[in-house]
């Protein structure tokens, strides 16, 4: 894996860069991007749509935020680090990456599904989907 990219793009209560890493030099870089989405309660969490979306020159890891966010989401580089590990610890990095470099043309998103957290770090759900299956 030689390159790892990062975004610091802010969207409501969190403000990020989930740092994931390309499969190779040849290979686009990763970023993180965020946008709103909708948001369950505060009580059962608040669920993050997740995937990739293809540039010229990069693959963005992209976390749908919902704009009605828990406002104790405060750490952003908390956040950060929960949702890189959820997915990740659930598919395979370079095995997606690479399947999505490859199979995916630029400008297309590839959702990986969805991931549902409290701010007290506790996963309530973690639909995701493997495109490499």
């Amino acid at each position: 894996m030689a390159s790892v990219a990062t975004a610091g793009n802010v969207a409501g209560n969190v403000a990020g860069s989930v740092v994931a890493a390309g499969r190779d030099a040849s290979k686009p870089a990763v970023r993180c991007a965020f946008a709103h989405a909708s948001s369950s309660t505060a009580m059962s969490g608040d669920t993050f749509g997740v995937g990739v979306h293809l540039t010229d020159t990069e693959l963005r890891f992209v976390v749908r935020v919902p704009s009605d966010v828990d406002s104790g989401w405060t750490d952003p580089e908390a956040f950060q680090s929960l949702v890189e590990e959820v997915v990740w610890e659930r598919l395979n990095q370079e095995a997606v990456l690479s399947t999505i470099a490859e199979e995916h043309e630029t400008g297309d998103t590839v959702s990986l599904g969805t991931v549902t957290l409290r701010p007290d770090e506790t996963v309530v759900d973690a639909a995701l989907e493997d495109p490499t299956a």
